[in-house]
């Protein structure tokens, strides 16, 4: 059992949670995931690791409130535990000879940018930052990226904060006003990392992506998390989740993605809390 000790709300939908996981929190590093499981009964659910402290033996996640097992993992409070923690899973951001890149973090995606830039900061490189979300009410981190980043940059699509626009704009005019990137790293929904690819593909810059496929086991033995790089079937448990962002085949991501959409819509109205039922019974 893990115990959470630790719970920050960073906005209405989207949760921080500090688990103590000192096995995983040794080895933990940017850009790996964790697989947790609220219950013995309840599904596996990957999620990238946000941050560790190895000296405390903790590792943080940070996770929007969706789906039946993120919104029963939301509902859980600092003292309580969860059945498993499984990790660190993936292979972390390479770093190694990257002078100077572009972190673009889309939503709570920015929580998983955010320890990849912080990795690229410690080994020496020159980090610029781009985030974008649909609101200001609903931005998260904007402090501790400005800690790490160089250049720093927030868009906002209504334009209630920062620049109105997408994080494809920014990315754009430093590209044509001529900056040198080593290597553009973008984390967000799939349609904006394919568009970010999309924008630094006629520049030539490498743009690795990091893909949120099903998942299931985080070994690579049940292919659930299969994606189609370069012509090739990758795992993205395994060989990722960091992909070359020229050459993923999104249509078909997006496709597989979406495959247990209705199901997971479905269970989420009819479950019944049980402890809400023991509650009534008691105040009958």
């Amino acid at each position: 059992m893990y115990k959470i000790v630790g719970k920050k709300e960073l906005n209405s939908s989207v949760t921080l949670m500090e688990i103590e996981a000192p096995f995983v929190a040794r080895k933990a590093k940017a850009g790996q995931f964790i697989i947790f499981r609220i219950d013995e009964k309840g599904e596996r659910v990957p999620l990238t690791i946000a941050g560790y402290d190895r000296e405390k033996g903790t590792v943080t996640i940070i996770f929007q409130k969706v789906g039946f097992s993120t919104i029963a993992l939301g509902a859980l409070n600092v003292g309580d535990y969860i059945q498993d923690f499984v990790g660190p899973l993936g292979k972390p951001t390479e770093t190694e000879g990257v002078k100077r890149v572009c972190v673009v973090g889309g939503g709570v995606g920015c929580a998983i940018a955010l320890p990849s830039a912080k990795a690229f900061k410690e080994a020496g490189a020159q980090v610029d930052v781009i985030v974008g979300f649909r609101s200001k009410d609903i931005v998260i981190l904007e402090d501790e990226f400005k800690a790490v980043a160089d250049n720093f940059i927030m868009m906002t699509d209504d334009g209630s904060y920062g620049r109105h626009g997408l994080v494809t704009q920014p990315l754009q005019e430093l590209l044509e006003a001529g900056t040198q990137y080593d290597e553009v790293l973008a984390i967000g929904p799939v349609p904006m990392m394919k568009f970010v690819a999309r924008t630094t593909q006629p520049f030539g810059v490498k743009t690795m992506v990091s893909l949120n496929p099903i998942m299931v086991d985080g070994t690579g033995m049940c292919g659930g998390c299969r994606v189609t790089v370069g012509g090739e079937t990758k795992f993205a448990c395994v060989d990722g989740p960091e992909f070359d962002g020229h050459q993923v085949d999104y249509a078909e991501l997006m496709s597989r993605n979406g495959v247990y959409r209705e199901r997971e819509a479905q269970v989420t109205k009819d479950h019944a809390c049980r402890m809400e039922t023991m509650g009534k019974a008691l105040i009958r």
